[in-house]
């Protein structure tokens, strides 16, 4: 049976299913088994202060879905409304792949595929901000 492993470094906690897990002291790996759990390393979400930019925007939402903090169906609605602004912005073709995936896996109610998505935007985004005159 194949599944989720994370590698957690000390004291790293993540958010599984709305739960907040801390790891010890020590390096550990954690095996996750069901299917459908949502998992988000604390690490890695992005606070609400720090959603500022469109793209940051839909990130958050996302998370907000994985993490439980959200409704669902309300988030998704609110996730394709962001995706097809952001199509509107980012017209390169890899751009445009991410976008797609990031919609057909709202659609198919993934959130994590969706956040993993659009998190990969937010480098192109930073410079689209940085090319703009001051």
């Amino acid at each position: 049976m194949s599944g989720l492993v994370l590698k957690l470094a000390p004291n790293e906690r993540i958010l599984i299913n709305g739960a907040v897990i801390e790891n010890g002291e020590k390096r550990s790996k954690i095996s996750i088994r069901t299917p459908n759990v949502n998992v988000l390393r604390l690490r890695d979400a992005i606070r609400p202060e720090d959603a500022k930019t469109p793209v940051s925007r839909a990130c958050y939402i996302a998370q907000l879905i994985l993490s439980g903090d959200a409704d669902p169906a309300e988030g998704r609605q609110q996730l394709l409304v962001a995706i097809e602004q952001l199509s509107q912005v980012f017209t390169d073709r890899d751009s445009r792949l991410l976008l797609a995936d990031a919609s057909a896996a709202c659609v198919a109610e993934n959130p994590y595929q969706v956040l993993r998505r659009l998190r990969e935007l937010l480098p192109r985004e930073a410079r689209l901000f940085a090319a703009l005159p001051q």
